[in-house]
């Protein structure tokens, strides 16, 4: 098995105290560097600081991945190494590791980052499957422009563009220019099109149980029409019914938008 993979001391390495601290020769204190690993210094490994971009060669089986380590120094990383851990019909599983010395601070040119390629031998070609690096960053080829692989999102490789599911209402909401943490309501969809109630909060942060201001939200009800790339927003509305998007698309369902009430700024 491999190595147990020590994440949280990435954190040591990067944010570790910047050198010892002694008098000098008036009283005041000066930084001194960590010195030089030598041979005695002991090593231990690490999984990298973040997995940037995979790429694919033309045997479609060689794999290089790039990967965020201390560095640039010399002496800030080594061992570099990527491995396949597990395979499945679905998935790849690849595990990059390198060494760092351990211990105590790093020196003043590994406190920042550097990239590096580490490569690796697929058992077969990687198809259709998903490529997972070190569990927590996944490639896929489809969709992606040769040698490299495509980046997939916080959805997936492949979430469904559209359809009455939670997934491609997420996707929606991606769409819109809306802020952060903004809620979604229930929605109506019939697979065609799509409208549901969106909640961004407004104003400063209070604590719990503050008076009025505090905890203010601003609602907006969206209309979609389901497009081959996903879900395209079609119309913005607070009022009841179906009066505003059928002003834009009167082809919208009345089913969906009948009955729906109006919409107003909320404490």
């Amino acid at each position: 098995m491999l190595t147990v993979v020590l994440l949280s001391a990435v954190g040591v390495l990067l944010l570790g105290a910047c050198g010892t601290l002694r008098a000098g020769s008036d009283g005041a204190a000066t930084a001194t560097e960590p010195p030089e690993p030598t041979e005695s210094t002991r090593w231990q490994t690490y999984a990298p600081i973040g997995v940037t971009a995979a790429r694919l060669a033309d045997d479609r089986r060689t794999l290089d991945v790039d990967v965020e380590v201390p560095g640039p120094g010399k002496t800030c990383a080594r061992d570099l190494k990527a491995v396949v851990t597990d395979t499945s019909d679905r998935t790849v599983w690849v595990q990059v590791t390198y060494s760092a010395p351990a211990g105590g601070p790093p020196r003043a040119d590994c406190r920042t980052t550097a990239t590096v390629t580490a490569e690796v031998r697929l058992p077969a070609p990687l198809g259709h499957r998903a490529l997972s690096v070190d569990n927590f960053t996944t490639f896929t080829a489809d969709g992606a422009d040769p040698p490299h692989l495509r980046l997939c999102g916080e959805l997936g490789c492949h979430p469904a563009p559209t359809g009455c599911t939670p997934a491609s209402y997420d996707q929606a909401v991606m769409a819109l220019d809306v802020p952060n943490h903004t809620s979604r309501g229930d929605e109506r969809c019939d697979g065609k099109w799509l409208v549901f109630d969106v909640s961004s909060r407004m104003g400063p942060a209070c604590p719990e149980g503050a008076g009025p201001g505090c905890g203010a939200s601003l609602d907006d009800r969206w209309f979609f029409r389901a497009e081959k790339s996903g879900w395209k927003p079609i119309a913005r509305s607070t009022k009841a019914g179906c009066t505003d998007v059928h002003a834009i698309e009167p082809a919208f369902p009345s089913a969906l938008c009948a009955g729906l009430p109006p919409l107003k700024r909320s404490n």
